[in-house]
């Protein structure tokens, strides 16, 4: 099943640029996913279990990260493909 998922990240801190960055790059890198970027948030398009595990994952790895980080997410499917 082919979802999408909106998601923006609000990194409570000064430096707020560079996990956005590397939030960005590191579901960017997985060939399984497309990615569009917008100033506003970031659209991750995929089979279900490939979206959400790598989510799961990039999520633990910005919250160990930061000291404080919101997260704002809308999951849409299924898809039509």
């Amino acid at each position: 099943m082919e979802i999408g998922v909106e998601i923006s990240l609000y990194p409570l801190n000064q430096h707020y640029l560079t996990p956005i960055q590397a939030f960005i790059d590191r579901v960017h890198a997985d060939s399984r996913l497309r990615v569009v970027t917008n100033t506003m948030s970031t659209q991750i398009f995929g089979d279900y279990d490939a979206v959400m595990g790598r989510l799961v994952t990039e999520l633990h790895t910005t919250f160990e990260g930061n000291d404080m980080a919101i997260f704002v997410m809308k999951v849409l499917g299924p898809l039509a493909v």
